[in-house]
Protein backbone atom coordinates (compact mmCIF):
# COMPACT_ATOMS: atom_id res chain seq x y z
CA UNK A 1 0.00 0.00 0.00
CA UNK A 2 1.23 3.49 -0.87
CA UNK A 3 1.01 6.09 1.89
CA UNK A 4 1.13 9.82 1.11
CA UNK A 5 0.98 12.97 3.22
CA UNK A 6 -2.68 13.95 3.68
CA UNK A 7 -2.12 17.57 2.65
CA UNK A 8 -0.45 16.48 -0.57
CA UNK A 9 -3.35 14.19 -1.42
CA UNK A 10 -5.90 16.90 -0.71
CA UNK A 11 -4.10 19.38 -2.95
CA UNK A 12 -3.99 16.93 -5.84
CA UNK A 13 -7.30 15.15 -5.40
CA UNK A 14 -9.26 18.37 -5.82
CA UNK A 15 -7.89 18.69 -9.31
CA UNK A 16 -8.26 14.99 -10.10
CA UNK A 17 -11.91 15.15 -9.08
CA UNK A 18 -12.38 18.20 -11.24
CA UNK A 19 -10.88 16.46 -14.26
CA UNK A 20 -13.20 13.48 -13.81
CA UNK A 21 -16.22 15.79 -13.88
CA UNK A 22 -15.16 17.52 -17.06
CA UNK A 23 -17.03 15.03 -19.23
CA UNK A 24 -20.07 17.18 -18.47
CA UNK A 25 -18.47 20.48 -19.46
CA UNK A 26 -15.05 20.01 -21.11
CA UNK A 27 -12.83 22.85 -22.30
CA UNK A 28 -13.59 24.13 -25.77
CA UNK A 29 -10.31 22.62 -26.96
CA UNK A 30 -11.29 22.79 -30.63
CA UNK A 31 -10.21 26.45 -30.64
CA UNK A 32 -6.63 25.59 -29.72
CA UNK A 33 -4.35 25.24 -32.76
CA UNK A 34 -1.36 23.67 -30.99
CA UNK A 35 -2.52 20.15 -31.81
CA UNK A 36 -5.18 18.25 -33.75
CA UNK A 37 -7.20 16.14 -31.26
CA UNK A 38 -8.08 13.73 -34.07
CA UNK A 39 -4.54 12.32 -33.78
CA UNK A 40 -5.06 10.97 -30.27
CA UNK A 41 -7.04 7.92 -31.40
CA UNK A 42 -4.45 7.10 -34.09
CA UNK A 43 -1.57 7.38 -31.65
CA UNK A 44 -3.38 5.34 -29.02
CA UNK A 45 -3.62 2.47 -31.51
CA UNK A 46 0.09 2.35 -32.38
CA UNK A 47 2.23 3.86 -29.60
CA UNK A 48 2.82 0.61 -27.75
CA UNK A 49 4.12 -1.06 -30.94
CA UNK A 50 5.91 1.68 -32.91
CA UNK A 51 9.69 1.78 -32.43
CA UNK A 52 9.86 5.58 -31.98
CA UNK A 53 7.35 5.75 -29.15
CA UNK A 54 8.62 2.59 -27.46
CA UNK A 55 12.21 3.82 -27.53
CA UNK A 56 11.33 7.28 -26.27
CA UNK A 57 9.31 5.81 -23.41
CA UNK A 58 12.23 3.52 -22.50
CA UNK A 59 14.64 6.47 -22.33
CA UNK A 60 12.22 8.59 -20.30
CA UNK A 61 11.51 5.79 -17.83
CA UNK A 62 15.20 5.07 -17.37
CA UNK A 63 16.01 8.70 -16.56
CA UNK A 64 12.90 9.18 -14.41
CA UNK A 65 13.97 6.19 -12.30
CA UNK A 66 17.40 7.75 -11.79
CA UNK A 67 15.93 11.14 -10.93
CA UNK A 68 13.50 9.80 -8.33
CA UNK A 69 15.32 6.86 -6.76
CA UNK A 70 16.61 8.85 -3.79
CA UNK A 71 13.50 10.97 -3.20
CA UNK A 72 11.35 10.59 -0.09
CA UNK A 73 8.22 8.45 -0.72
CA UNK A 74 5.26 10.61 -1.62
CA UNK A 75 7.24 12.79 -4.05
CA UNK A 76 5.24 14.35 -6.85
CA UNK A 77 5.68 13.82 -10.60
CA UNK A 78 3.84 15.79 -13.28
CA UNK A 79 3.69 15.08 -17.00
CA UNK A 80 2.61 18.18 -18.91
CA UNK A 81 0.80 17.35 -22.13
CA UNK A 82 0.32 13.69 -21.24
CA UNK A 83 -1.77 13.02 -24.35
CA UNK A 84 -2.95 9.42 -24.60
CA UNK A 85 -1.18 8.40 -21.39
CA UNK A 86 1.46 6.21 -23.03
CA UNK A 87 4.42 7.78 -21.20
CA UNK A 88 2.28 8.50 -18.14
CA UNK A 89 1.55 4.79 -17.73
CA UNK A 90 5.29 4.09 -17.78
CA UNK A 91 5.95 6.85 -15.24
CA UNK A 92 3.26 5.38 -13.00
CA UNK A 93 5.11 2.05 -13.02
CA UNK A 94 8.55 3.64 -12.65
CA UNK A 95 7.64 6.09 -9.87
CA UNK A 96 5.63 3.74 -7.66
CA UNK A 97 6.72 5.48 -4.44
CA UNK A 98 5.47 8.82 -5.72
CA UNK A 99 2.28 10.53 -6.84
CA UNK A 100 2.08 10.79 -10.63
CA UNK A 101 -0.19 13.36 -12.27
CA UNK A 102 -1.02 13.90 -15.93
CA UNK A 103 -1.98 17.34 -17.26
CA UNK A 104 -3.59 17.61 -20.70
CA UNK A 105 -5.45 20.43 -22.43
CA UNK A 106 -7.47 18.22 -24.76
CA UNK A 107 -10.32 16.15 -23.39
CA UNK A 108 -9.83 13.60 -26.20
CA UNK A 109 -6.34 12.87 -24.89
CA UNK A 110 -7.57 12.43 -21.32
CA UNK A 111 -10.19 9.94 -22.47
CA UNK A 112 -7.43 7.80 -23.98
CA UNK A 113 -5.15 8.26 -20.96
CA UNK A 114 -7.84 7.04 -18.56
CA UNK A 115 -7.86 3.70 -20.40
CA UNK A 116 -4.14 3.26 -19.70
CA UNK A 117 -3.51 4.60 -16.24
CA UNK A 118 -4.96 5.11 -12.78
CA UNK A 119 -2.97 8.32 -12.27
CA UNK A 120 -4.55 11.61 -11.33
CA UNK A 121 -5.63 13.26 -14.60
CA UNK A 122 -6.18 17.00 -14.83
CA UNK A 123 -7.54 18.96 -17.76
CA UNK A 124 -5.72 22.25 -17.76
CA UNK A 125 -3.59 24.79 -19.58
CA UNK A 126 0.17 24.99 -19.17
CA UNK A 127 -0.13 28.78 -19.42
CA UNK A 128 -2.28 28.83 -16.29
CA UNK A 129 -1.28 25.82 -14.24
CA UNK A 130 -4.03 24.67 -11.83
CA UNK A 131 -1.88 23.39 -8.97
CA UNK A 132 -1.39 24.61 -5.41
CA UNK A 133 1.54 22.28 -4.77
CA UNK A 134 5.01 21.89 -6.26
CA UNK A 135 6.51 18.86 -8.03
CA UNK A 136 9.88 17.16 -7.64
CA UNK A 137 9.90 16.01 -11.28
CA UNK A 138 8.15 17.55 -14.27
CA UNK A 139 8.14 15.89 -17.68
CA UNK A 140 7.52 17.72 -20.95
CA UNK A 141 7.84 15.27 -23.83
CA UNK A 142 7.54 16.64 -27.37
CA UNK A 143 5.15 19.36 -26.25
CA UNK A 144 7.21 22.56 -26.20
CA UNK A 145 7.53 22.70 -30.00
CA UNK A 146 3.73 23.05 -30.27
CA UNK A 147 3.63 26.24 -28.19
CA UNK A 148 4.41 29.67 -29.60
CA UNK A 149 5.32 31.16 -26.23
CA UNK A 150 7.72 28.42 -25.20
CA UNK A 151 9.74 30.76 -22.97
CA UNK A 152 6.68 31.57 -20.88
CA UNK A 153 5.93 27.86 -20.51
CA UNK A 154 9.46 27.16 -19.25
CA UNK A 155 9.15 30.10 -16.85
CA UNK A 156 5.86 28.67 -15.51
CA UNK A 157 7.35 25.21 -15.01
CA UNK A 158 10.32 26.66 -13.15
CA UNK A 159 7.91 28.25 -10.68
CA UNK A 160 6.01 24.96 -10.29
CA UNK A 161 9.11 22.87 -9.57
CA UNK A 162 10.17 22.22 -6.00
CA UNK A 163 13.67 23.45 -5.03
CA UNK A 164 16.27 21.04 -6.47
CA UNK A 165 13.49 19.57 -8.61
CA UNK A 166 14.19 18.35 -12.14
CA UNK A 167 12.65 19.14 -15.50
CA UNK A 168 12.97 16.30 -18.01
CA UNK A 169 12.08 17.25 -21.57
CA UNK A 170 12.36 16.18 -25.19
CA UNK A 171 11.90 18.23 -28.36
CA UNK A 172 12.46 17.68 -32.09
CA UNK A 173 15.88 18.84 -33.29
CA UNK A 174 17.27 20.68 -36.30
CA UNK A 175 15.23 23.24 -38.24
CA UNK A 176 16.68 21.81 -41.47
CA UNK A 177 14.61 18.66 -40.83
CA UNK A 178 11.38 20.70 -40.99
CA UNK A 179 8.85 18.94 -43.21
CA UNK A 180 5.24 17.94 -43.85
CA UNK A 181 5.52 15.92 -40.63
CA UNK A 182 5.97 19.08 -38.58
CA UNK A 183 3.14 20.84 -40.41
CA UNK A 184 0.74 17.95 -39.86
CA UNK A 185 1.81 17.75 -36.20
CA UNK A 186 1.13 21.48 -35.67
CA UNK A 187 4.73 22.17 -34.70
CA UNK A 188 5.82 25.79 -34.40
CA UNK A 189 9.53 25.01 -34.51
CA UNK A 190 12.30 22.44 -34.35
CA UNK A 191 15.12 23.36 -31.98
CA UNK A 192 18.77 24.05 -32.41
CA UNK A 193 20.75 22.88 -29.41
CA UNK A 194 21.90 26.40 -28.53
CA UNK A 195 18.34 27.73 -28.74
CA UNK A 196 17.08 25.14 -26.29
CA UNK A 197 20.01 25.69 -23.94
CA UNK A 198 19.46 29.44 -23.92
CA UNK A 199 15.72 29.23 -23.28
CA UNK A 200 16.14 26.72 -20.45
CA UNK A 201 18.82 28.89 -18.83
CA UNK A 202 16.75 32.06 -19.30
CA UNK A 203 13.94 30.44 -17.30
CA UNK A 204 16.33 30.04 -14.37
CA UNK A 205 17.24 26.37 -14.74
CA UNK A 206 20.69 24.87 -14.50
CA UNK A 207 21.23 22.33 -17.26
CA UNK A 208 22.40 19.02 -15.83
CA UNK A 209 22.41 17.00 -19.04
CA UNK A 210 21.60 17.68 -22.69
CA UNK A 211 22.16 15.46 -25.68
CA UNK A 212 20.81 14.73 -29.14
CA UNK A 213 19.12 11.34 -29.33
CA UNK A 214 17.39 9.15 -31.91
CA UNK A 215 20.77 9.08 -33.66
CA UNK A 216 20.12 5.68 -35.24
CA UNK A 217 17.27 7.00 -37.35
CA UNK A 218 18.89 10.32 -38.28
CA UNK A 219 20.21 9.18 -41.71
CA UNK A 220 16.84 7.66 -42.66
CA UNK A 221 14.88 10.71 -41.54
CA UNK A 222 17.27 13.12 -43.23
CA UNK A 223 17.14 11.24 -46.53
CA UNK A 224 13.39 10.69 -46.56
CA UNK A 225 12.59 14.26 -45.57
CA UNK A 226 15.03 15.61 -48.16
CA UNK A 227 13.46 13.60 -50.98
CA UNK A 228 9.82 13.92 -50.02
CA UNK A 229 9.95 17.53 -48.86
CA UNK A 230 11.25 18.65 -52.23
CA UNK A 231 8.40 16.82 -53.98
CA UNK A 232 5.88 18.09 -51.42
CA UNK A 233 6.92 21.71 -51.88
CA UNK A 234 6.76 21.40 -55.65
CA UNK A 235 3.36 19.73 -55.88
CA UNK A 236 1.28 20.24 -52.75
CA UNK A 237 2.82 22.80 -50.38
CA UNK A 238 0.22 23.91 -47.87
CA UNK A 239 -2.03 20.92 -48.56
CA UNK A 240 -2.82 19.79 -45.00
CA UNK A 241 -4.56 16.61 -46.15
CA UNK A 242 -1.48 15.55 -48.13
CA UNK A 243 0.79 16.42 -45.19
CA UNK A 244 -1.38 14.23 -42.94
CA UNK A 245 -1.22 11.34 -45.41
CA UNK A 246 2.58 11.50 -45.61
CA UNK A 247 2.80 11.67 -41.83
CA UNK A 248 0.50 8.66 -41.46
CA UNK A 249 2.77 6.68 -43.78
CA UNK A 250 5.73 7.35 -41.45
CA UNK A 251 3.76 6.08 -38.48
CA UNK A 252 2.95 2.70 -39.97
CA UNK A 253 4.45 -0.23 -38.09
CA UNK A 254 6.58 -2.30 -40.50
CA UNK A 255 7.51 -5.46 -38.53
CA UNK A 256 11.12 -6.14 -39.63
CA UNK A 257 12.19 -2.49 -39.81
CA UNK A 258 10.35 -1.73 -36.58
CA UNK A 259 12.26 -4.49 -34.76
CA UNK A 260 15.63 -3.42 -36.17
CA UNK A 261 15.21 0.23 -35.26
CA UNK A 262 13.92 -0.70 -31.80
CA UNK A 263 17.10 -2.71 -31.23
CA UNK A 264 19.37 0.12 -32.38
CA UNK A 265 17.60 2.71 -30.25
CA UNK A 266 17.82 0.42 -27.22
CA UNK A 267 21.61 0.67 -27.50
CA UNK A 268 21.28 4.46 -27.43
CA UNK A 269 19.25 4.20 -24.26
CA UNK A 270 22.11 2.39 -22.54
CA UNK A 271 24.46 5.22 -23.42
CA UNK A 272 21.99 7.87 -22.26
CA UNK A 273 21.49 5.99 -18.97
CA UNK A 274 25.21 6.58 -18.35
CA UNK A 275 24.71 10.25 -19.34
CA UNK A 276 26.72 9.77 -22.49
CA UNK A 277 26.41 12.24 -25.35
CA UNK A 278 25.40 11.33 -28.89
CA UNK A 279 26.85 13.33 -31.80
CA UNK A 280 23.62 13.60 -33.79
CA UNK A 281 19.92 12.85 -33.45
CA UNK A 282 16.49 13.84 -34.69
CA UNK A 283 15.54 14.93 -31.15
CA UNK A 284 17.06 16.68 -28.15
CA UNK A 285 16.77 15.48 -24.57
CA UNK A 286 17.50 17.62 -21.53
CA UNK A 287 17.52 17.43 -17.73
CA UNK A 288 17.47 20.79 -15.97
CA UNK A 289 17.42 21.61 -12.26
CA UNK A 290 15.80 24.35 -10.24
CA UNK A 291 18.53 25.61 -7.92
Amino acid sequence: MRCYPLRCLCDLMSFASKSERLNKSPFNSTRDSSYDPAYFARLFALEERHFWFRSRTHVISTLARQLTQHLTPGYRVLEVGCGTGNVLHSLEQTCMRGIVVGLEFFWEGLQCARQRTNCFLVQGDVHSLPFRTSFELIGLFDVLEHLRDDQQVLDNLHILLAPKGALLLTVPAHPFLWSYFDEASHHVRRYKRTELENKIARAGFEIEYLTPYMASIFPLVWLKRRLLVRRYRQTCAGDTARASDLTASELRVTPVLNGLLSFLLTQECRLIARRGHLPIGTSLLAIARKQ
